[in-house]
């Protein structure tokens, strides 16, 4: 991964399990140099828990390590969160205002379409989570 096409964050492996690590990530100073800090939720958040599946072997609790995600990954997260949900939504208005003229239900039924969109995100988080790699580097 070269440091142009990556994302990557400082963070405190918090724990360890045979399964991977859970590294926390803590906003800093450097979030404000990110080319899409504007669309990232560690920018807006104090800290931000994050579940790696990897060979938790040479890590220890406590140890500073570096987490890197390839920035195309990141994108697809931005669409899967917030692009399509608001497609959604706003092709349900479209549809809607031209069957009927009711503002109120129009609204409510445009925000119930997006319900089932994120039930099944939930259902499939497995599945998704799998697309998703990190890379983790210990820092010296």
């Amino acid at each position: 991964m070269s440091s142009k096409n990556t994302i990557t964050h400082t963070g405190i492996i918090k724990s360890i399990s045979p399964k991977g690590i859970t590294v926390g990530i803590r906003a800093q100073a450097g979030c404000s140099g990110c080319q899409i800090k504007s669309s990232c939720n560690l920018a807006d958040e104090h800290e931000k828990e994050l579940d790696i599946t990897c060979n938790s072997y040479p890590y220890t609790t406590g140890q500073q390590v570096s987490v890197k995600l390839e920035s195309k990954q990141g994108m697809n997260a931005i669409f899967l969160g917030y692009v399509l949900p608001f497609l959604i939504l706003l092709s349900t208005m479209i549809v809607l205002s031209n069957i009927s003229s009711n503002e109120g239900i129009i609204g409510l039924v445009s925000l119930a379409s997006v319900i089932p969109y994120y039930i099944a995100l939930y259902i499939f988080k497995d599945r998704i989570k799998r697309k998703f790699t990190y890379v983790v580097s210990p820092l010296k």
